[in-house]
């Protein structure tokens, strides 16, 4: 195991002194960014490097984070290394930036592991996790027959829809956006690497995108040839699951976010996720499900709801994963209940991948 291994593991506290706009691009779950140059201020730096050369840039740089500045973020550093005494620093590749800030910081009397190599190197170090993946276990089934819930009180399952913040289904956007594609891929190989001394990884089946981010390539592989645990529900249980998480639980959630503009942000929701759908549903199905839906919206009636709930289901949810599973059959280790689902795998994780 080495050492940025133990790092990513152990959710040391990091301090990326990049620029914001590069933190924002991506960055590690554990980082606070507290930046050694502004966006603007890097800009003038990199147009510096370019017509003038790196001394005249070096020279910029030292012009604009000196007095106050300079202090207002050697302070920024200081009370976080104060409060997060085994922080490490670093910048982009791990050179002058990093090496500066542990430079002012030294001289105010605060000593801070500098990661040599800087954000690359931990970035590429976390791609490479994909390549070394230890063997996974599909959790796979129809909407709404609880696979998150059956994952969640696992040890050593990775949520990828709560990571991405996306329910995956085209109902399944939140009211927080979705992290970036870099962001998203780090997390998931970060949560990869603390089950390294796992026997095994569990994953709830996806496709290749959860909302707008990409399942990487690697993983995407070792999924598809991983053996399945197949969770199997009554059209009745399922309605009403997603009756609990997309009506019940996503209202109080706009209610909370939006107030008096709920009803309407909500209705613009539902009703948007079932025209995305339109051609794939069909013409006439699209509009009596829209119908049912605009009806229950409306009345506020939870058995309105639960009916376009299940029509949809039945129609267009049902179909979709019936073609997708014709061609998982050979690798399917189990299918029953949640219930079922769950004791089998008490009883028989041990022997799943032999």
């Amino acid at each position: 195991m080495t050492s940025l291994d133990l790092l990513f593991r152990r959710d040391v506290p990091l301090i990326d002194v990049r620029a914001p706009v590069e933190f924002h691009k991506g960055a590690f779950p554990s980082a606070c960014n507290l930046p050694i140059l502004s966006d603007a201020e890097r800009e003038a730096v990199g147009i510096s490097y370019k017509e003038e050369g790196p001394e005249a840039a070096a020279k910029l740089g030292h012009a604009l984070v000196s007095g106050d500045v300079k202090e207002t973020r050697i302070q920024c550093w200081a009370t976080f290394i104060e409060a997060n005494p085994e922080s490490q620093l670093y910048c982009f590749r791990g050179g002058q930036r990093s090496q500066i800030a542990c430079a002012w910081l030294r001289d105010a009397g605060i000593e801070v592991p500098r990661i040599e190599g800087g954000y690359k190197k931990m970035r590429h170090h976390l791609i490479r996790v994909f390549d070394q993946l230890p063997p996974l276990v599909i959790v796979g089934g129809k909407t709404g027959t609880g696979k998150t819930v059956f994952l969640e009180p696992l040890g050593n399952a990775v949520d990828l829809e709560g990571i991405a913040n996306h329910r995956g289904s085209a109902f399944g956007k939140k009211i927080a956006p979705q992290p970036s594609q870099i962001d998203f891929e780090n997390r998931v190989a970060i949560q990869f690497l603390k089950f390294c001394d796992a026997p095994h990884v569990l994953l709830e089946d996806e496709g290749r995108l959860i909302g707008r981010i990409h399942v990487p390539l690697p993983l995407q592989s070792k999924m598809k040839a991983s053996p399945m645990i197949l969770i199997e529900e009554t059209v009745e249980i399922r309605t009403q699951n997603i009756y609990e998480e997309y009506i019940e639980q996503q209202w109080q959630e706009y209610q909370a976010e939006h107030g008096p503009e709920a009803p309407a942000r909500y209705a613009d929701y539902l009703l948007g996720a079932v025209d995305a759908i339109k051609k794939r549903l069909g013409g006439v199905a699209h509009s009596e499900i829209r119908q049912l839906m605009q009806e229950a919206l409306q009345s506020g009636d939870a058995n309105k709801h639960r009916a376009w709930i299940s029509r949809l289901l039945i129609d267009y949810y049902d179909p979709m994963y019936n073609y997708q599973l014709s061609q998982k059959e050979g690798r399917i280790r189990f299918r029953g209940t949640a219930d079922e689902a769950q004791h089998w795998y008490a009883e028989n994780s041990e022997e799943l991948l032999t």
